[in-house]
């Protein structure tokens, strides 16, 4: 039995169920939140309700936004017939820093029978229905090279294959178990300068 109140113990349960928070960051965090008077929990709660709220999911590259289309499928200067395939929004972030031209597309996970992630929680439908009118013209997988992210590239060939002339897996100047989202810039671009048939 606890003997903290049943708010305080709420919260910490609550930020222990974040990734990278084990409980005593949850204990600092819930501890800080209450003494401070700079971080007011109020403000992080509406910040927290308004990442609920106020965001969706772009209808083309299902990145997260404030409208319906992503500022970058709205740019008309970006090359639409090459896709990048990426996990997740962060990871776009990333790809924006390296000077990438194409458009995006975000899965938003890969796929992890274990966790439950099979092609029906990612938005791998989405992307397929992309491109199936024929305009695209490469599609460049850049899921994380691990075993999930082989998988997930692996079925995204062979759904893509038969609508997409090229579709390209990314060179190898990442090792093997990084994440794309804490690549630098220069790795990212020599990446994708050097990517290789899927």
């Amino acid at each position: 039995m606890s003997l903290l109140p049943p708010q305080i113990q709420k919260a910490i349960d609550e930020f222990s169920k974040m990734p990278g928070i084990g409980p005593k960051s949850a204990e600092r965090l819930t501890f800080h939140l209450l003494r401070s008077s700079k971080a007011s929990p109020e403000t992080l709660g509406n910040a927290l309700l308004a990442l609920k709220h106020d965001l969706k999911y772009c209808k083309q590259c299902q990145m997260v936004t404030t409208e319906e289309t992503c500022r970058i499928c709205r740019d008309g200067a970006r090359d639409a017939t090459t896709i990048l395939v990426v996990e997740e929004p962060l990871e776009v972030v990333a790809f924006e820093k390296s000077g990438f031209k194409g458009v995006y597309h975000v899965l938003h996970g890969v796929l992890s029978p274990i966790d439950g992630f099979g092609p029906e929680q990612l938005k791998i439908r989405e992307l397929i229905d992309r491109c199936r009118d024929g305009s695209v013209k490469e599609v460049v997988i850049a899921t994380n090279l691990d075993v999930e992210g082989e998988a997930t590239a692996t079925y995204l060939k062979r759904e893509l294959e038969k609508t997409v002339p090229v579709i390209t897996r990314l060179a190898h100047g990442l090792p093997m178990g990084a994440d794309i989202e804490f690549a630098d810039q220069v790795t990212l671009k020599e990446a994708i300068a050097g990517r290789r048939k899927a």
